[in-house]
């Protein structure tokens, strides 16, 4: 599933599969209310990784527990990419992705945040996008971290434009200004 925040990092699109996951309405997941729904023993690493992430504009990854609606918590890799836009390469927030990765019981996983690079997980079935448009970000956001892996990066631009306009697209959604010319 897909999530799209501003410049300031405050989430201004959640998948619709989001309550389905968590229980927690798209409305209240809006900004920084999706927290609530963080482990409390894992909240300050994932604050802690977004705003580095933000005061680099860089990429970022997170692996935390996430509730469930019935408030047990699974293990779920999070990431996201800067989007770039215009005027002038300016930062416009991120385009990331959330998987499932393992349910609690598994006691090997820990928390944690990196800042300047994102791979993501293989998807799980629970977290697999019904949105097209979310498909599309997931894919781009993948083959993102495929290239920067690859060495390709000469196709980087236009995957980054790619990735712009899918982010423009679910931003839309929820009635951002219409992006400039």
């Amino acid at each position: 599933m897909i999530f799209v925040t501003d410049a300031s990092g405050q989430t201004i699109h959640t998948s619709s599969d989001w309550p389905v996951l968590t229980g927690q309405t798209i409305k209240d997941s809006l900004g920084r209310g999706w927290l609530k729904c963080v482990h409390p023993e894992d909240r300050a690493i994932v604050e802690r990784t977004l705003e580095e992430a933000l005061s680099k504009v860089s990429e970022f990854s997170i692996r935390y527990r996430l509730a469930k609606p019935s408030g047990d918590y699974r293990w779920v890799g999070v990431g996201g990419v800067p989007s770039i836009g215009p005027p002038d390469y300016t930062f416009i927030g991120y385009l990331g992705s959330l998987t499932e990765i393992a349910d609690c019981s598994t006691a090997e996983i820990h928390a944690y945040g990196n800042v300047e690079r994102f791979i993501p997980p293989p998807t799980h079935p629970a977290t697999i996008a019904t949105d097209h448009l979310d498909q599309i970000a997931d894919y781009l956001i993948l083959a993102h971290a495929l290239i920067e892996a690859d060495g390709a990066k000469s196709a980087l631009p236009g995957l980054r434009l790619a990735l712009f306009e899918v982010g423009c697209a679910l931003a839309d959604r929820v009635g951002r200004p219409a992006k400039p010319n």
